[in-house]
């Protein structure tokens, strides 16, 4: 890939504790890739490691075809053409929103970091606010300022640190479909570091999902929810309802329904991941039907979520339509949907 970020067998230490082991992964100029894991994952390691925050131990990270680090060689971060957000904003609070924007543009000249600014600033939907003090702004203005500071100076690299998790639910989602739309029209190659899922399936071209400093899966959202390739994948992206169960004659018996298994021997004990919106709930039409009794019902905006407990015992949980004709009803029919069922053998 001659353009955008490489970071290729990437394994980094502090002191005895290692936090990647042997990472690779690339974005391409445009691309959006979200690193998403939970805390201590090693997702904001690699970040910093991108941006030239930590020195490089092992493997080595290229920036448009050119090696910016490794083992015994490093590239400052202001020679890197990297911009980068915190979800902290990190504004300096005695400058004006233009100063703040202006402050890493002193190789430019003045007409070109008023240029530069006053462009940032369109990008951002905050024009009109170059002479406000940062005190004197939302959570979500500061950081759209955040933003247009590091769009301002024409990075080859965009990285963002959590970049929302400080704000309300309505900032949040106000300003991560800002920020969407400018990197994307930008064609900046992006790498967004975040614990949220769903943050990463909205953001993201690509999701890289991390545990324990490994990369667990690298693919599109719709082939980590539909395709997770293990366990920790399939659970990450929401909440599962989980059975234990044997293959026989090439099929597992589960509490809710059978699963053909044919890619598994006879006597393989397995896991499987059924997700709430995998239980397909309907009114009971004959005595064969696997039977659930209806505990709760909760609204989800767009969805109700299901208290059910099986009537041959376990309780389970299911996500239905806001406007489902069953809700009123004391028990319920289940039957599996095979694409949000998940089989994995016992480790």
């Amino acid at each position: 890939m001659p353009d955008g970020l490489r970071m290729s067998n990437v394994s980094h230490e502090f002191g005895s504790n290692r936090v990647l082991h042997d990472v690779s992964f690339d974005v391409a100029p445009g691309e959006i890739v979200c690193l998403l894991g939970p805390s201590g994952c090693g997702k904001t390691t690699a970040l910093r490691l991108a941006a030239g925050l930590e020195k490089l131990q092992s493997g080595h990270i290229s920036i448009n075809g050119q090696v910016v680090a490794h083992a015994g060689d490093y590239v400052e971060p202001e020679k890197r053409g990297v911009g980068m957000v915190f979800q902290d904003y990190a504004l300096f609070p005695h400058l004006t929103v233009a100063k703040n924007i202006g402050f890493g543009l002193k190789h430019f000249s003045e007409a070109e970091r008023q240029e530069a600014v006053t462009n940032a600033l369109a990008q951002v939907g905050m024009s009109g606010y170059s002479d406000a003090y940062p005190h004197e702004l939302s959570g979500g203005q500061q950081q759209r300022i955040a933003l247009a500071r590091a769009l301002a100076p024409r990075p080859q690299i965009m990285l963002l640190d959590e970049p929302f998790s400080g704000l309300d639910v309505a900032r949040r989602a106000d300003l991560r479909d800002t920020t969407l739309h400018v990197l994307k029209n930008a064609g900046i190659a992006t790498i967004m570091v975040t614990h949220d899922p769903q943050e990463a399936m909205y953001m993201g071209d690509r999701i890289i999902v991390m545990n324990a400093g490994e990369v667990m899966q690298d693919g599109t959202p719709e082939s980590l929810y539909f395709r997770p390739e293990n366990r920790f994948v399939a659970s990450f992206f929401g909440e599962v309802n989980q059975f234990s169960s044997t293959v026989h004659n090439g099929v597992i018996d589960t509490p809710v329904g059978q699963i053909k298994a044919e890619d598994y021997s006879d006597g393989t004990e397995v896991d499987v991941l059924v997700r709430p919106e995998g239980l397909h709930i309907a009114d009971a039409v004959n005595g064969h039907d696997i039977m659930a009794n209806v505990d709760a019902v909760r609204a989800l905006g767009e969805v109700n979520l299901m208290h059910l407990t099986l009537q041959k015992g376990g309780h389970i949980h299911a996500r239905v339509p806001r406007r489902f004709s069953t809700l009123n009803q004391n028990s319920v029919a289940i039957t599996l949907d095979p694409e949000m069922t998940f089989v994995f053998p016992m480790s």
